[in-house]
């Protein structure tokens, strides 16, 4: 069983194009949002990360899988920012045209869109560092599953703490609207949790694919 199994890198039609498209979302996403200041915040990783990506792209290019779970990520991030994330108006958006409260389907008592893009961070961004951790050290046996776990744990520990940095430098209204946690005091804990449970899903989904891949 392989947790990652080299593919064909995508083309560099196929980056540009998501690149452009993403481009075009944020500068609209980037109008008139709802909380400016904390947009600004949301935005500072953005604006390293997807120019590191670009950059990247010749020296180590990855797969389109890999470069679409991106693009999906930091869309639903870019929506995020753009309303603050407990703001984001799913429900309101479920009750209007879909006739029905997801929140109190799911039995929901708080906004959890920053929950939500926090399971999915770890489903999404796992992908990309299952194939960086396969090129650059790549892992053997049991370690080509715990380390891309590890991987996203360990970056999803790195960003609450960034949080309760801004948050304790800015503080006031932005500072709580940045941490988004609704008063619940272990907020940072679930993110973190959910972070892990998506990249152990990834991680799994891989796996069963490298497996199945290799006992046609």
């Amino acid at each position: 069983m392989t947790a990652a199994t080299p593919r064909q890198p995508a083309s560099a039609r196929f980056a540009l194009a998501l690149l452009a498209l993403f481009t075009a979302i944020w500068l609209a996403l980037g109008i008139c949002p709802r909380y400016r200041e904390d947009w600004m915040l949301e935005n500072i990783l953005v604006v390293v990360a997807v120019p590191v990506l670009a950059i990247g792209w010749r020296p180590l290019p990855m797969t389109r899988l890999s470069y679409a779970c991106l693009f999906a990520f930091a869309v639903l991030h870019e929506v995020g920012a753009h309303y603050t994330y407990a703001d984001v108006p799913y429900d309101a958006f479920c009750r209007q045209y879909l006739g029905f409260s997801l929140d109190a389907a799911l039995g929901l008592g708080r906004n959890s869109f920053d929950r939500l893009v926090h399971f999915l961070y770890g489903l999404l961004v796992t992908p990309a560092c299952v194939e960086l951790l396969d090129r650059v050290a790549p892992p053997r046996g049991i370690w080509r599953y715990l380390m891309p776990v590890s991987f996203i744990m360990a970056h999803s520990m790195l960003f609450e703490l960034f949080e309760w940095l801004a948050a304790s430098v800015f503080g006031g209204e932005l500072g709580q609207a940045y941490l988004g946690t609704q008063g619940d005091v272990w907020d940072a804990h679930w993110d973190m949790s959910l972070a892990m449970l998506g990249a152990i899903a990834t991680v799994a989904v891989l796996g069963l694919r490298g497996w199945l891949a290799e006992n046609r």
